[in-house]
């Protein structure tokens, strides 16, 4: 069983309590994130909205409330995760099945593609934000992880010497037992990953990044913020 694979069948076997593991009390920052973006979308007129990796639909919902007149779709590779989402009332032609590298609209269909907590579970994170920046017309919204910025002092000093040193990736893939992804009951199968590593990448693809810690950090977010949230708006 693939990386994939095996972190799809954990969300097809906790998907009847994804929603009561994952609430706001747990996970504030996504909806942090999504207050921020809601205030974004208002001054940058966004009229339309994908998801991607839109697991039970909480973040389709919290738009469609804020927008009811937008457009707001989703996409979500694991079955019991979207039935989930039409329980609640998300209709089963807004959120349908897909893959964030392979996603099945056209380009520049929507004003913002926007992906909460996903990227971290991607063994390929920059084919997911290419695929992303091509179905967006305006702009790309990210909110995720910085493993550097977790943990205490010893443990960021350590981490960001392996990193300044080029250490870091084999380190964790030493660490996880001689591949690059590690699995806990909570989260499944997870990558380290930092959102401040694909910025440059963000910037390259033609965007300007507008930064947002979601949670309490100190004055320098990469070593302090162990979350982070980007809207990366489009230049060209």
């Amino acid at each position: 069983m693939t990386a994939v694979d095996l972190q799809r069948d954990y969300y097809r076997t906790t998907a009847a309590d994804y929603d009561a593991g994952h609430i706001s009390v747990n996970e504030p920052e996504h909806d942090f994130a999504l207050a921020w973006l809601k205030g974004m979308a208002v001054d940058l007129d966004l009229k339309s909205f994908l998801d991607v990796g839109a697991g039970t639909g909480r973040g389709m919902l919290q738009l469609q409330l804020q927008f009811p007149t937008a457009r707001v779709a989703g996409i979500e590779p694991v079955a019991e995760l979207r039935q989930k989402a039409h329980e609640k009332g998300v209709s089963p032609s807004s959120l349908i099945a897909g893959d964030a590298c392979r996603i099945p609209f056209a380009d520049g269909e929507f004003d913002c593609v926007l992906a909460l907590g996903v990227m971290h579970h991607l063994p390929a994170s920059r084919a997911a934000l290419r695929e992303m920046f091509r179905v967006a017309r305006r702009a790309v919204f990210i909110s995720d992880t910085n493993n550097f910025g977790c943990g205490p002092l010893p443990q960021r000093l350590f981490s960001h010497t392996l990193r300044a040193f080029g250490l870091w990736r084999i380190f964790q893939f030493v660490k996880n037992g001689f591949k690059p992804w590690k699995y806990s009951p909570g989260d499944g199968v997870h990558y380290s990953y930092s959102l401040f590593d694909d910025m440059p990448f963000l910037r390259a693809l033609g965007s300007d990044c507008h930064l947002l810690t979601t949670r309490p950090s100190g004055p320098n977010p990469f070593w302090t913020a162990s979350h982070i949230a980007v809207l990366a708006h489009k230049t060209r």
